[in-house]
């Protein structure tokens, strides 16, 4: 682990950071989404740039296969005990994000294989219809007891 994460480690191990918001089912609420974050994870002095990926691929994905018109997308960003934790709920839970092998010429569908490769966990939760949360986890911190917040 680098200087940088372990000084994080030990920041979110002094206090649980949480950050919620609503975007609208558009690109450019997908953009503002991974600016937004970006710009959280600065103020809470969290490395950002690997998280801003993920969050540009989930959003994206909510805003493209999780639209329906006139509802948003939740991004959430939960940090604690040296976890990180990206989550982002749309309204289309009944279209379950599947990770594929895109062909060499297909210009489309790496976001999935994007996340999976600068994750360490990922996966798809349901939520109260007709939600579903796909979410991502970054360790910041080798995994050691930490007390209870």
């Amino acid at each position: 682990m680098n200087q940088e994460n372990a000084e994080a480690a030990a920041q979110l191990d002094a206090r649980a950071r949480d950050f919620s918001v609503l975007f609208s089912s558009t690109p450019r609420g997908a953009r503002l989404a991974r600016l937004l974050a970006a710009e959280q994870l600065r103020s809470w002095g969290l490395p950002w740039e690997t998280p801003a990926q993920i969050v540009a691929e989930l959003a994206a994905n909510a805003a493209t296969h999780g639209r329906l018109p006139g509802r948003s997308f939740r991004l959430a960003l939960h940090a604690a005990h040296g976890v990180l934790r990206i989550e982002v709920t749309d309204t289309r839970g009944d279209r379950r994000p599947v990770r594929r092998e895109p062909g060499a010429e297909d210009e489309t569908g790496r976001g999935l294989l994007l996340v999976a490769g600068l994750a360490d966990r990922w996966g798809v939760a349901e939520d109260r219809f007709p939600r579903k949360i796909v979410w991502a986890e970054l360790d910041l911190a080798p995994h050691q007891a930490t007390p209870a917040l």
